[in-house]
């Protein structure tokens, strides 16, 4: 039986490796008993790919619940509301693959310009999530297991095999959503304003961001804007812009040696002073204090539901 969800989400924001459009989680960490603790749905900044491998329990999807009892696959949307959990006293073992869908078909588009029709594969990918048994989906099952190998061995040229089986992954994901309703179809995901809102702020948390501004982009009033933003995230559009920036920053300060003005800049904080208040109003230090000790940032976010995920 699923738990009981709490009406709070949470956000699980990925950061893909330099050079990579694909994120690979592999191993041993993904073999665990899945969702202890938890009883919240929560969602991504890129579209999601698993396999199940072995275990039982429940895979929740929007607000509907499905069993995996092992060989099965999910291709959740980027913003699609979600969760895992294995039944009580049991390992489940799954693997994933991250995908910054955008960038990979706008490699691909690039010299061709044709942006009308890569918009439309992208509302395709993204117009549903999929769960389905191996035998159900055989092709889709054979290229995710491929994806997950070769990024596993990492030979010669790996990442240009992969980006290659990946365009061919998701034409298969696009051609499967053609004009069906599947099991968990667009109501399953973060209604569309808060979407769009999403999208846009990923794009451009480095930039002077403005709630109407915000609203405008999303076609809605401000005031609506707002309320439904903060129905939710739990938070309100400035609240959540200023945590993404705190993330960025934190991944700035512990992977480089960058000066707090430089790291200030390119994270959307106009000031030095701006930055230092927003950051240890989130964090509860400073950042000259967290880049001592960074380990502190995730236990510091997770009151604010916002999780911090580097992969690996």
């Amino acid at each position: 039986m699923s738990k009981k969800k709490k009406p709070k989400m949470e956000f699980r924001y990925y950061r893909m490796p330099e050079g990579s459009p694909i994120l690979a989680l592999l191993g041993q960490r993904w073999v665990q008993s899945y969702g202890r603790d938890v009883d919240y749905l929560h969602f991504h900044n890129y579209l999601e790919i698993g396999y199940c491998y072995s275990g039982e329990g429940t895979l929740t999807l929007g607000e509907r619940d499905y069993r995996f009892t092992g060989g099965e696959i999910s291709i959740i949307p980027k913003n699609y509301p979600h969760t895992t959990n294995s039944d009580l006293g049991t390992v489940s073992k799954w693997e994933y693959l991250f995908v910054d869908v955008d960038g990979i078909l706008e490699e691909v588009y690039r010299k061709g310009g044709n942006v009308k029709r890569m918009n439309y594969l992208l509302h395709r990918i993204n117009s549903r999530a999929i769960f389905r048994a191996v035998e159900e989906a055989p092709h889709l099952a054979r290229m995710i297991r491929e994806l997950l190998d070769i990024m596993r061995d990492t030979k010669e040229f790996y990442m240009e095999e992969a980006k290659g089986i990946m365009v061919a992954l998701l034409v298969s994901i696009a051609r499967e959503n053609q004009g069906e309703k599947g099991p968990a179809e667009i109501s399953g995901k973060v209604t569309t304003p808060v979407s769009r809102a999403l999208d846009y702020i990923s794009l451009h948390y480095m930039e002077t961001l403005k709630v109407e501004e915000l609203a405008r982009w999303c076609h809605i009033s401000e005031t609506h804007f707002r309320r439904v933003f903060t129905e939710f995230m739990q938070m309100g559009p400035l609240e959540y812009i200023n945590l993404v920036r705190v993330q960025t920053a934190c991944n700035y300060l512990k992977n480089t040696d960058e000066s707090m003005a430089d790291i200030a800049g390119k994270c959307g904080f106009t000031t030095l002073s701006t930055f230092n208040r927003n950051f240890k109003q989130i964090t509860g230090v400073s950042p000259s204090e967290w880049r001592k000790r960074p380990e502190n940032f995730e236990q510091q976010l997770l009151k604010y539901w916002i999780h911090s995920e580097e992969g690996w």
